[in-house]
């Protein structure tokens, strides 16, 4: 239990989405008031496979309309806010830019706004994401890179971004910016991500598809890390305002490393192997991508505490339990 959550006012964006959903049940398991602004309810989905729908308030709305949020951020009087609403697909941006740009970045902007209208709000912390870096010669990535994304989601991220550095250094709004490698863990429902994906596949005795090469290195972070930087810079505004800050991990490894580990780790080594769709280079692929810590570290001692055994592990018990709950026909993913 955090005693500084207690009691406090704040609205989640984004709630029902994997990490959205995980910061919302850490914050009413340490008492806070928490209120999640949604435009619509996707079932199923992480607040509802939680079974938290009824120990928050829901709010319904557009992220893209101000008048809505202020009057939310007034009428409960909101004092922290965590803005992960957002298309978070890269496929999905890929075929739909503009419904993308539409929800990550003038949703941003718009919540960005409304949150520097209000005398209340204390603290902001928003959703980046290593790929607004886009490529770089030069690994691992750190705060000071500029931000090369090209292609839409990672425009979006990359725009995400730079808004909340504009609101921080132009209307000192106590707003800091949180970019994580890929994220996994529990409750993690969109199966075109390659852990739940490969977990899925595994245990329904399928052989899991890897759509590339499955030479690129990518980096991973367990869900419970990222939970715990984002509430630890939100009680930190004071030192974090203004900042963007790497949630890394040491778990980076290549894409067809991480398949078969989630294979050997599921029991399934001796049956099951990983069907690799492409032979060559997918066109504008990045061969590798990292994040620094040392930002996050130097400044808060924080890093990441779960190696990506351990927390494949725990993700794997996670879903085999979901999986027999009966929750959703697997069939029809």
């Amino acid at each position: 239990m955090n005693s500084f959550w207690k009691d406090r006012p704040t609205l989640v964006t984004g709630a029902t989405g994997f990490i959205g959903g995980n910061i919302v049940k850490r914050l009413i398991d340490w008492g806070a008031c928490v209120y999640c602004f949604q435009r619509d309810v996707a079932r199923p989905n992480t607040l509802d496979i939680f079974g938290l729908r009824d120990r928050i308030e829901n709010v319904h709305g557009s992220i893209e309309d101000i008048g809505s949020l202020r009057s939310t951020i007034e009428k409960f009087e909101i004092e922290s806010i965590f803005h992960l609403a957002a298309q978070a697909l890269v496929g999905s941006a890929n075929i739909s830019p503009l419904s993308t740009f539409d929800t990550n970045i003038r949703g941003t902007y718009t919540l960005l706004e409304a949150a520097r209208c209000s005398p209340l709000v204390g603290r902001v912390v928003v959703a980046s994401s290593d790929k607004a870096y886009g490529s770089h010669e030069n690994l691992p990535y750190r705060e000071e890179f500029a931000l090369n994304g090209l292609f839409p989601y990672d425009v979006s991220k990359a725009c995400t971004d730079l808004l909340a550095q504009s609101f921080a250094h132009s209307y000192q709004l106590p707003v800091t910016i949180a970019r994580s490698a890929n994220t996994y863990g529990a409750g993690d429902l969109n199966f075109s991500r390659i852990v739940p994906g490969t977990i899925l596949s595994v245990l329904n005795n399928r052989a899991p598809t890897i759509r590339s090469t499955g030479e690129p290195v990518r980096e991973f972070i367990y869900i419970d890390d990222v939970v715990d930087a984002y509430l630890m810079l939100a009680e930190q505004i004071d030192e974090s305002r203004g900042h963007a800050f790497n949630l890394g991990s040491t778990s980076r490894l290549r894409i067809i490393d991480l398949v078969e580990k989630i294979i050997t780790i599921a029991g399934k080594h001796e049956s099951l192997k990983p069907q690799v769709e492409s032979e060559t280079k997918m066109e504008f692929e990045i061969d590798a991508k990292y994040l620094s810590e040392e930002k996050i570290y130097d400044k808060f001692k924080w890093q990441a505490a779960i190696d990506i055994d351990r927390g494949l592990a725990e993700t794997i018990d996670w879903y085999r339990d979901y999986l027999k709950s009966g929750e959703f026909d697997v069939s029809t993913l």
